[in-house]
């Protein structure tokens, strides 16, 4: 395993570390044995969030008598300080621990800015968790490459460390964090993955590990063999070949920009439509010759693109700024229903 400095933190961490919203589809006990495989490979930093049901509840009692052998984080949406006071008390509880390595603002908006670096806003709550021994570090996690852009120019001086989408396909923060690690702010690559739709799961990681761009990739991971395949990056640093190149300008000319990454922010439909996995089944009907499968599997869904009220919640809450409805509106032409 390879370990690098996550900036100014100063923790060493693994260089391809756990991503842990799949952790929510395992039991408790499949949770546990997940965690054993890290500790085998020596993956060594986990990455969770109050948001992420019961993520932190199973990690936590998975790191039971060995917590000292992780680096952990987690994050809250949570933007006003009473509010995130409260947050960092009850992510301790859940994940059973009296320190959490890294506490990171989650998925900051421009609108949220004046009020988490405000007089009582929950950059504040953080700090005065630093201090009293309850949180090691504070970092911030955006999804629009304007709101990186603020962070890196306004508040590099605040945060020490950044987590940001970077693969394949989304590139465009790029310039930005090259600017972040020249303030020693780590930098971490979530949806190193595109959110699955990235297959090749090899490719993906070297990308972003080859990248100089970045300094730790979280793919999400639900199973043990994701854990070992996902480790087996960190030996494999030669430089991409020609027909690697070749294939990562064959990607992005297929996914664009406009694809669901599946991070489920979308939910709960008001009408009850599973949003992401409709357009998981639409992918496999549109590209994968497997359209009589997506058709059965699609069909069984409890409700469909058909639907869909065009409320517009889900396209609120997307943090790509999806044109969800229009894209559903697509896949219910698609399907025929």
């Amino acid at each position: 395993m390879e370990y690098v400095r996550l900036g100014k933190t100063g923790l060493k961490v693994s260089a391809v570390s756990f991503g842990g919203i799949p952790i929510q589809r395992c039991t408790a006990d499949e949770a546990a044995v997940i965690v054993d495989k890290l500790d085998e490979v020596g993956m060594n930093f986990i990455d969770t969030a109050r948001g992420y049901t019961v993520s932190e509840e199973y990690l936590g009692a998975a790191l039971k008598g060995r917590r000292d052998r992780f680096i952990l984080a987690t994050k809250s949406m949570v933007r006003d300080c009473e509010g995130m006071k409260k947050e960092v008390d009850v992510s301790l509880d859940k994940l059973q621990t009296d320190y959490i390595d890294l506490y990171q603002i989650h998925n900051i908006k421009t609108n949220d800015f004046d009020k988490v670096f405000g007089e009582d806003g929950a950059y504040r709550a953080l700090e005065e968790a630093r201090q009293e021994g309850k949180i090691g570090h504070i970092g911030i996690t955006a999804h629009s490459s304007d709101d990186l852009k603020r962070i890196v120019e306004s508040h590099a001086h605040q945060v020490e460390s950044i987590m940001f989408p970077y693969n394949i396909v989304e590139i465009q923060g790029a310039e930005t964090l090259k600017e972040a690690r020249k303030s020693d702010i780590g930098v971490i690559a979530m949806k190193p993955l595109a959110g699955g739709n990235l297959e090749d799961w090899r490719l993906a990681l070297r990308f972003v590990a080859l990248s100089g761009v970045c300094d730790v990739s979280i793919p999400g991971m639900g199973s043990v063999e994701e854990v070992e395949r996902n480790a087996s990056v960190c030996c494999d640093l030669t430089p991409l070949t020609d027909a690697e190149l070749e294939e990562i300008e064959r990607l992005r000319k297929e996914l664009g920009n406009q694809f669901c990454r599946r991070c489920g922010y979308c939910a709960p439909c008001t009408v009850g439509i599973d949003i992401p996995t409709s357009f998981v089944f639409a992918n496999y009907l549109r590209k994968y010759g497997l359209a009589d499968w997506a058709k059965e599997r699609y069909a069984a869904m409890g409700a469909h693109a058909s639907d869909c009220i065009a409320c517009g919640v889900c396209e609120e809450r997307c943090p790509y700024d999806l044109p969800i409805i229009d894209m559903m509106a697509k896949v219910a032409a698609d399907f025929g229903k």
